[in-house]
């Protein structure tokens, strides 16, 4: 685990772990994005000044892309065991349970921290709302991949299109972050969980 010794203006250096430092940032970014998460919110939830804030991981927009590196390689590591998935039922059904598991977990904050960060709006937030974007288009294209090597395996019944399919599923995903940031159950998002799942135009 990672440590940070930084100097204060007064009195002895203070150390801290960077990690834990991070994790906490990322929670109030999930919470309330990247616009309504002011340098006092991410301070006093890392338990740093906010000259130790800046030294250890340089600006705002600085953190909130460290924060969104840790949320993709812990918080969504779901979708790359969903893309190994051997059919692309499985593909599906992998990646909501997952959404849905990460969506309505009791010990984070709710929705998802790429959908809330897209739509900010200000002008401040207009290079974070294009790295979310382009992060969100790479994993995109890996989707779209996957489905086109299941269109050329044979695993749909039907004619379907490697993009719209794929677009299909984002949506999805999309829609029970946006329902469950507004309070949807675990219940509610398990039946459109359901419901993709039961129409999948797989045989």
């Amino acid at each position: 685990m990672e440590a940070a010794i930084l100097s204060h203006s007064k009195g002895r250096p203070r150390e801290f772990c960077v990690d834990t430092a991070l994790a906490a940032a990322l929670r109030v970014f999930w919470s309330k994005g990247y616009e309504g998460a002011s340098m006092a919110d991410l301070t006093d939830a890392m338990g740093i000044t906010r000259p130790s804030l800046y030294a250890a991981f340089g600006n705002k927009e600085s953190l909130f892309r460290k924060a969104l590196d840790l949320y993709e390689r812990e918080k969504m590591c779901y979708m790359a065991a969903a893309l190994d998935a051997s059919t692309a039922r499985s593909v599906a059904e992998k990646l909501l349970t997952g959404a849905l598991e990460n969506q309505t977990s009791n010990e984070e904050p709710r929705g998802c921290l790429g959908v809330i960060s897209s739509v900010a709006c200000g002008a401040e937030a207009q290079t974070i709302r294009e790295e979310v974007m382009a992060r969100s288009q790479a994993a995109h294209r890996s989707m779209v991949e996957r489905m086109q090597r299941a269109i050329d395996e044979g695993d749909f019944n039907a004619p379907v299109d490697a993009e719209g399919i794929a677009k299909y599923l984002v949506a999805i995903v999309q829609g029970m972050a946006v329902q469950a940031g507004a309070g949807a159950t675990r219940e509610e998002l398990q039946r459109l969980v359901d419901t993709t799942l039961a129409v999948w135009p797989s045989r």
